[in-house]
């Protein structure tokens, strides 16, 4: 499994030429990194998904607040989500431009980025795979039209979005990529269907993006938040409910406890602040390129996916890192 390469940990973070260029300008460097922390966002290009509700519209405007230059994405416009959110923006004077994406079209995504970078003059710095959504119901409810959804938008829509974003990127040697996943991205709760499959799936896809773009000056974080009341749970009630109606009654027979809620809205966040998501990804943006976490789980109470997230990173370190990959899941883990 090994491989004959071994660049050193800064030379696969910054690259040989870019290391040189560093070390003459460092003093320099730290000046204008502490002016831009001083400026919160300013400066920055973000792109986010699902920007029409939830953790997506609250980040638009907070980032924008922070002197971000956002591009706050949703789908089926026009739509008042949207009329809402550029009134906002123009009664506060907040740099938000609102682009049409259905994450899962390939023709909305590739032309939905494309607009962002014309605007931004380049490419993104930030490009946030907040979208997604949930549906209830045990594994053998999940019809394939049902779980073929699933997997389009909170896996491979986020997929669609990085391989749009990410050549730009590393044509220009930065970028920061967040993916939302959950605490259930890390544990499972009996009886949620596909959602824990396809957050698994995504942790996997964005840890590996991580290593793989270590190296071209691009950090990839994953965001695993706990609960948060959100219209998440209103939306999953409504898409749980249609998969009830066009389920046979002696499927649901056999997984009664399980199937008895489909369709039945709930507010699994109780009272907590869905603020803490933006919160955290606008404090992690501002952090020194290099140096951002590969995981940051978002709660106020418990975060069980904790201990997973720590002993998962021992074991690859310990599987691979002292093999040819060591030095790109050092530059990831160890930080």
């Amino acid at each position: 499994m090994s491989r004959s390469m071994s660049p050193s940990r800064r030379q696969l973070l910054l690259g040989a030429g870019a290391a040189a260029l560093a070390a003459s300008t460092v003093s320099g460097a730290s000046a204008q990194s502490a002016g831009r922390d001083a400026m919160g966002l300013s400066g920055k290009s973000i792109l986010i998904t699902g920007a029409s509700s939830g953790f997506g519209r609250l980040g638009a405007e907070h980032y924008a607040r922070l002197g971000a230059k956002v591009f706050a994405t949703m789908r089926n416009l026009p739509r008042p989500e949207a009329d809402e959110l550029r009134a906002l923006a123009e009664d506060e004077g907040l740099d938000i431009t609102v682009i049409e994406i259905d994450i899962t079209s390939d023709e909305q995504v590739e032309a939905g980025i494309a607009e962002a970078e014309a605007a931004a003059g380049g490419a993104l710095d930030i490009l946030i795979n907040n979208a997604g959504i949930a549906m209830s119901g045990p594994i053998e409810v999940q019809d394939l039209e049902a779980t073929k959804l699933m997997f389009d938008t909170n896996v491979f829509g986020a997929q669609r979005m990085i391989r749009a974003a990410l050549p730009a990127m590393r044509q220009a040697g930065r970028g920061q990529i967040f993916n939302v996943t959950s605490q259930l991205g890390r544990l499972i709760i009996p009886g949620l269907g596909q959602y824990s499959p396809t957050k698994f799936a995504l942790e996997a896809l964005s840890e590996q993006l991580a290593y793989e773009t270590v190296d071209k000056g691009i950090d990839v974080t994953i965001i695993q938040p706990g609960g948060y009341p959100t219209e998440i749970w209103q939306s999953a009630a409504d898409r749980s409910g249609a998969l009830k109606e066009r389920t046979r009654d002696p499927l649901l027979a056999a997984y009664p406890q399980l199937t008895a809620g489909m369709g039945q809205a709930s507010n699994g966040g109780g009272s907590t602040d869905p603020m803490d998501v933006p919160r955290a990804i606008a404090e992690i943006i501002m952090m020194p390129a290099g140096q951002r976490p590969l995981r940051k789980p978002v709660h106020p109470a418990a975060k069980p996916q904790i201990p997973i997230n720590e002993v998962s990173a021992q074991q690859q370190l310990a599987m691979l890192g002292n093999s040819g990959y060591g030095p790109w899941l050092r530059a990831v883990l160890e930080r």
